[in-house]
Parts: structure tokens; sequence; C-alpha cells
């Protein structure tokens, strides 16, 4: 199943490229962005079915990007990005209601699934093996 569009938010763009590359098959649109800002503007402008970000996205005021995502796009379905494999950091993300949680090492393992999951109503994290 294809789906319309989708943000991909990280400031490297490398991983950017490479998530593009899974994304291309899954999404009609892919919409790559780099920094908080753009991301909430392509948000507005655009209203994906999905956005997925990167958990370093820099941000003011806030410990991590998920809470503000979510206080701004309460009905809007996010995957988060991370290097982080703490169990404290994974549930800092999910109590802000963040339905995805996949970590960068196994993005290509993981980013499929957790998007099929999550535009299904589920909630998808990555396994910390």
């Amino acid at each position: 199943m294809k789906y319309g569009s989708v943000i991909v938010a990280d400031r490297h763009q490398d991983l950017l490229e490479g998530v593009r590359g899974l994304l291309d098959t899954t999404f009609d649109t892919v919409v790559m962005v780099a920094d908080k800002p753009s991301l909430f503007r392509t948000i507005e402008q655009i209203k994906p079915e999905l956005a997925v970000v990167d958990l370093s996205i820099p941000v003011s005021g806030e410990i991590n990007i998920a809470r503000q995502l979510k206080d701004s796009f309460p009905n809007q379905k996010f995957i988060i990005l991370s290097v982080h494999d703490e169990k404290t950091v994974i549930d800092e993300v999910l109590s802000t209601g963040i339905s995805g949680f996949v970590l960068k090492r196994s993005i290509a393992t993981d980013l499929v699934p957790a998007i099929e999951n999550v535009l299904q109503g589920g909630v998808f994290v990555s396994s910390l093996l």
C-alpha cells in the first residue's frame, strides 16, 4: 500500500537521503527538512500522514522535540528516530503520545514496519537487543 506524504527531519544529509530511499516506495511524496522551524512550517503547510523526526533536532526549553510536536500537532502521527536506546529516553518520548520510536541503528529493518504499525493506529518501539 502506498501512502500520501511524509516529512523526514534530521540534521544529517546522509541519513535523510538514506531514509528517503526507504520511503520513496511507501509514500507518494517525501519531504526532507533539517531544522525545527522548517519541520513545523512544513507540517502546517502539507499536513502529512506521518512525520519521522530525529530526537536530536535542537529545541529550546524542552528535553526533546517530542513534547513540542505533540503539543503543537496533537492529531499528527509521528515516529521518533534516535541513537539513544535507554529505557528512560524511550519512556519520555512515548509519554508524550508519540506512536513510534525507531533506533537509528535499526532503521533499515524497523522503519517500514514502524510506519505500517503507526499509520494503522498502533505503537512501535525498536527492539533493544
